[in-house]
């Protein structure tokens, strides 16, 4: 092999006490073991490694209803270590068993090699593995008190190297002073440390920075995993593979023959109750700017020059420089009032009676580089809306000199995030008999029918069992960040400045239409 291959093995090996085998990471570094392979074997994983999990919130909503079931789930596919210890950190002083009890709930037997006899004993392991540790976010004595706790269990396995994975399901504003009390007490004596961060990564480009730079001042980058779970669903892992695996997209995935790109987030539900942090952030911050941004730096980003982490994301911040600030001009805001049986947003009793933050918006970003000048992209979200869907329109510009009829339907790309994940390509056809009319029909590749034999994983699945991996293709980088808040933080400011007022719209109802529209029609965008 050339020795240049052997440098990453060589300097991980030097950070290892004498006698201890080579991790998985290093083989993977030194290219003795793809990523891949890792992810396909069999059993369970880094079978001479110790890691101990520690999700921190664990008693609240997004550990209870996402994270903890999704740990399950990678222990059940045996993506989880064999050696491990899973603790949840909170500062509820909760009874082990009742939480326990909690989150077993939750907890879920997806593949059909399982029956509920079988389900239930795995669901026992599992869970007879969780513990409990109460604890201030902010008390450096309280992750001490963790720290003795996880040694515990690690000094059992003197012979092994112990790695610490921390999960921050947490709100934003203790982010810092929890990765400061970890980086002081409670990080790996031997292994790596890695902490995974949800969004909002800050509420603008000075509070953001600020957090990157807090963060960076405690974990070396590569530690770091700013988590985006939209990137983990399965239709948008496939967005990469779609563009670049098939030689029929490349050629027209551009300006000469694309007229539009619609991305897409609605939600059937209200805050439910949950609006002190919504309220705070407002739908802009909270879908806008990361889910529907991230989404379309794979659109619209250039073919990495390979396929690792670090390729594909200076591919993705190339992408997003290029988008120009939002102006007010091109957004529109909206919040929901009463209707079809739900209260208003002012109306939920953890909102501010006069509060403006919008749960609706849609704006028209441009992307300024070669691809895609001209081609107006139409990012709209919101609650309380009539249905649940998340999905990319990619519209293509009409057929020119054709020799049909002059209004036949253009050709569109629809790529389905969810629910009824799939994709299906818009295309014109006779309809059969002896007249010669046409019909817009779908080339449909529906996930759910096509894969049928196949357990379609959780977006948090797959990204944990990245981190595990040291993978961080999925994960968004400290220079994302900027480039992002960059094109927001402008209008962000101006809505705060002048108390911008969004315009009201019935709970139920597809949002404000008719402002939409207005937009939509500015920039040319059909919306049909």
């Amino acid at each position: 092999r050339r020795q240049y291959r052997w440098l990453p093995l060589l300097a991980k090996c030097e950070e290892m006490p004498a006698g201890l085998e080579l991790t998985t990471e290093a083989c993977v570094l030194a290219g003795l073991l793809s990523p891949e392979a890792v992810h396909k074997k069999d059993e369970f994983l880094f079978p001479n490694e110790h890691v101990s999990i520690v999700v921190v919130g664990a008693t609240g909503d997004l550990a209870w209803r996402k994270i903890l079931p999704a740990l399950f789930s990678l222990y059940l596919e045996k993506r989880f270590p064999k050696n491990f210890q899973l603790v949840g950190f909170a500062r509820s002083h909760v009874d082990l068993k009742a939480f326990r009890d909690k989150i077993a709930q939750k907890l879920a037997c997806r593949a059909k090699v399982f029956n509920d006899d079988t389900c239930g004993i795995e669901k026992s392991r599992f869970l007879q593995k969780l513990q409990y540790v109460s604890g201030r976010y902010d008390s450096d004595e309280s992750f001490a008190k963790l720290d003795t706790f996880l040694l515990e269990a690690e000094n059992k396995f003197p012979k092994l190297v112990h790695h610490r994975l921390y999960y921050f399901a947490i709100p934003p504003d203790v982010f810092l002073v929890t990765a400061r009390s970890i980086s002081d007490q409670a990080k790996a004596k031997t292994g790596w440390t890695r902490i995974i961060v949800e969004k909002p990564f800050g509420k603008d480009r000075a509070s953001s920075d600020a957090l990157s730079e807090g963060l960076a001042s405690l974990f070396e980058e590569q530690a770091i995993y700013r988590i985006d779970h939209y990137l983990g669903k399965e239709v948008v892992q496939n967005l990469m593979v779609l563009r670049f695996a098939n030689l029929i997209f490349e050629p027209i995935w551009n300006r000469d023959t694309v007229e539009s790109v619609s991305i897409a987030f609605k939600e059937d539900l209200g805050v439910e109750g949950r609006g002190g942090y919504f309220d705070e952030y407002g739908i802009v911050r909270d879908v806008m700017q990361n889910h529907l941004l991230q989404i379309l730096a794979l659109v619209a980003m250039e073919p990495p020059v390979q396929l690792n982490a670090e390729d594909i994301r200076d591919e993705k911040v190339k992408a997003l420089r290029c988008v120009k600030p939002l102006s007010l001009e091109d957004l529109v805001l909206g919040q929901y009032t009463a209707g079809a049986g739900k209260v208003g947003y002012v109306e939920d009793p953890t909102v501010a009676k006069d509060s403006r933050t919008p749960t609706y918006a849609a704006a028209v970003l441009n992307i300024h580089n070669r691809r895609w000048d001209g081609v107006p992209f139409l990012l709209h979200c919101g609650k309380g809306l009539n249905g649940r869907l998340a999905d990319i329109r990619v519209k293509f510009k009409a057929v020119p000199g054709s020799m049909f009829a002059a209004d036949l339907p253009k050709n569109e790309l629809i790529i389905q995030v969810q629910p009824n994940e799939g994709i299906h390509l818009r295309t014109v056809m006779k309809v059969p008999g002896l007249q010669s009319n046409f019909v817009s029909k779908d080339l449909d590749l529906n996930y759910k029918a096509s894969f049928a034999s196949t357990d379609i994983p959780d977006a948090y699945e797959r990204l944990i069992l990245d981190v595990f991996h040291g993978d961080k293709s999925l994960f968004i980088r400290s220079d994302e960040l900027v480039a992002a808040w960059n094109v927001f933080t402008p209008v962000l400011h101006e809505i705060e400045n002048k108390k911008v007022k969004p315009i009201p719209y019935p709970f139920g109802s597809d949002g404000p239409t008719e402002a939409l529209a207005k937009l939509a029609a500015k920039h040319n965008v059909n919306l049909d």
